[in-house]
């Protein structure tokens, strides 16, 4: 996958836990930790706001379509 540079400001704190892993050998370097990071954010973020978007579905509802597509599936099925 292509990466890009960017440049980032952190404090003193931050960079200290930062490089105590990379002393560590828990990450391989600074970059590793930062990208680590962002991904996993990242991805909270976008769980998150997938379960906000399924917390608006009415219950009813989505159970009215799930079994209405069940029923088209199963006429589609082979009999055994």
């Amino acid at each position: 996958m292509p990466v890009a540079k960017i440049a980032i400001t952190l404090d003193r704190e931050t960079l200290r836990r930062l490089d105590q892993l990379v002393a560590q050998r828990r990450v391989p370097n600074r970059s590793r930790v930062i990208q680590i990071a962002v991904e996993e954010h990242l991805d909270r973020l976008e769980r998150g706001r997938l379960a906000r978007e399924c917390a608006k579905l009415d219950p009813a509802d989505e159970r009215a379509l799930a079994e209405e597509g069940l029923g088209v599936e199963l006429e589609t099925w082979p009999e055994y």
